[in-house]
């Protein structure tokens, strides 16, 4: 005899958080239930799950929703910066992750360092696309320009 259970974490061959599986009695009684693996598949809970998954989508669409327009802050802002250079384009420096969240300040967008997604500092001149990993998966690109300091 089969019963229906609410898994209340991922079990390995059965299914994620959150579905609706039906299993052997024993099975839910003796293991799954006691281990808080799963709750049985009554009305009650059944409702509390859906109310719960319709709280996390609005939740997940505001995330969504002012990460969207975070990056459209970020994307509008263009990162010069001046350097001493060899004449080849290498810089005598490097531009971090650090030199972008301070430029970003300044224009007026608060971004996490940790959020650049800057694999080794720009130490070349010319333009570079730096991705910015923001909430809820959106990635902004920032447009980073870098200009030889000129000689006097």
């Amino acid at each position: 005899m089969n019963t229906s259970i609410i898994l209340k974490e991922n079990v390995d061959g059965l299914g994620i958080i959150g579905d609706v599986v039906s299993v052997k009695a024993g099975y839910a009684r003796n293991y799954l239930i006691p281990k808080q693996l799963a709750s049985a598949a009554n009305e009650r809970n059944v409702k509390e799950l859906d109310h719960q998954k319709r709280q996390l989508a609005r939740k997940l669409e505001k995330v969504t929703k002012d990460a969207e327009g975070v990056k459209a802050r970020v994307e509008k802002v263009i990162c010069t910066f001046t350097q001493r250079a060899s004449e080849e384009g290498k810089l005598f420096g490097s531009v971090t992750s650090m030199d972008l969240e301070a430029k970003l300040q300044a224009a007026g967008v608060d971004i996490d360092r940790k959020k650049i997604q800057l694999g080794e500092p720009i130490k070349s001149l010319g333009e570079h696309i730096v991705p910015v990993k923001l909430d809820a998966g959106v990635v902004a690109e920032l447009k980073v320009t870098v200009k030889a300091e000129e000689e006097a």
